[in-house]
């Protein structure tokens, strides 16, 4: 429970940047509370500790596999700078190129876009938590 416990303040915070409304804020806070004790919770705890546990693993491959991944991602997003000074000079070309990277992204499993999403998620909160703990700075 010491996870959750340390989570609470965070999510906390969290909810008073997003939810605008005093009234919202305090229902939300209120579910975080009530959520602290159940079953529920304690499932989230077992996934964010194998999180924490992958991110701190001394193995090279297990601790750079989550970032590796974002990396990919993320070069795969900044391909759009080359493309748009392709367009400038060869707009059917960079056209082409567009409507053919369009087919590949659309053809990937739907499952993977989740995949990413999670690892993400989990690979940030599991970030926050070593920061937190004063593991990571």
């Amino acid at each position: 429970m010491a996870l959750i416990e340390s989570l609470i303040g965070p999510i906390a915070s969290i909810i008073d940047k997003i939810i605008p409304d005093k009234e919202a804020r305090a229902k939300a806070k209120l579910e975080l509370l009530a959520l602290q004790g159940t079953h529920e919770l304690r499932q989230i705890e077992v996934r964010l500790s194998a999180i924490v546990a992958e991110a701190n693993s001394r193995d090279p491959w297990t601790s750079r596999a989550r970032p590796s991944f974002l990396y990919v991602m993320y070069a795969m997003i900044l391909f759009a700078l080359p493309m748009g000074i392709l367009a400038a000079f060869a707009p059917s070309a960079a056209e082409g190129i567009g409507r053919g990277i369009t087919s590949y992204l659309r053809g990937l499993p739907d499952e993977l876009y989740a995949l990413f999403g999670t690892g993400y998620l989990g690979y940030t909160a599991a970030r926050q938590w070593g920061k937190i703990k004063g593991i990571e700075s």
